[in-house]
């Protein structure tokens, strides 16, 4: 495997505020996140082990209660999905998910994304990176703590096989348009939608309940799809 180009993390992009764990989340925890959990530690993970076979490879960054992630794995038996997400409600609900429906493609990870990517996913492995709906930092003075930067970026870049897809969407305006800046000035991306254009949702993107909500409501929605040149 090559050699992972370091990457220094000053401030982190998530707090832990999360709600009290229900019996059955606690219950998947405990029993199912030893067969389908990833424990971080600090090398790179051999993902046709982990998976236990060859297939594409997504994934997705915060996936909040893992209902979306488990519809895309049902829906795409053909392909591999690793999840991070750092709340343990979260965590314990996608597990069920996947003891319900029998999902033998789905990995899971409780641990700081960034901190994944840069010490256990290989360069060149992952077919697409999703990040749907991360937290907007909305205040101008927390804006740095948004993960959408240009080293975060950067680190996507490298892990991404050629041709490979990152996919952000947010339903916050000025998010979208702070990753918007970040990726049309970064190097080795394409718009998949053109220079300067957002992109229509694609079906394979589930609208959660939040967006669902949003939508009745009013809000907009904004998704950015970079391709790997």
């Amino acid at each position: 495997m090559s050699e992972q180009k370091p990457f220094y993390r000053r401030i982190r992009s998530f707090v832990r505020r999360e709600g009290r764990l229900t019996k059955g989340q606690q219950r998947a925890l405990d029993e199912l996140f030893p067969r389908y959990g990833v424990p971080f530690t600090p090398q790179l993970l051999d993902l046709d082990e982990l998976f236990g076979r060859r297939a594409p490879r997504i994934l997705e960054i915060g996936f909040g209660n893992g209902g979306a992630l488990a519809q895309l794995a049902q829906g795409h038996p053909e392909n591999d999905y690793f999840g991070i997400e750092v709340h343990r409600p979260g965590v314990g609900n996608l597990l069920l998910h996947i003891e319900q429906h029998h999902l033998s493609n789905v990995r899971v990870s409780q641990h700081d994304a960034v901190e994944v990517l840069e010490q256990q996913i290989p360069d060149n492995s992952l077919d697409a990176v999703y990040l749907f709906f991360p937290d907007p930092w909305h205040k101008k003075k927390h804006h740095k703590r948004r993960i959408v930067q240009p080293a975060f970026v950067e680190m996507v870049h490298a892990r991404l096989k050629d041709g490979g897809i990152f996919h952000m969407a947010t339903d916050w305006e000025d998010y979208a348009e702070h990753a918007h800046a970040a990726m049309e000035q970064a190097e080795g991306f394409e718009n998949t939608a053109g220079a300067g254009n957002f992109s229509p949702r694609p079906d394979y993107r589930p609208l959660t309940k939040f967006e669902q909500r949003g939508q009745r409501l009013g809000h907009g929605v904004w998704d950015l799809i970079y391709r790997k040149k």
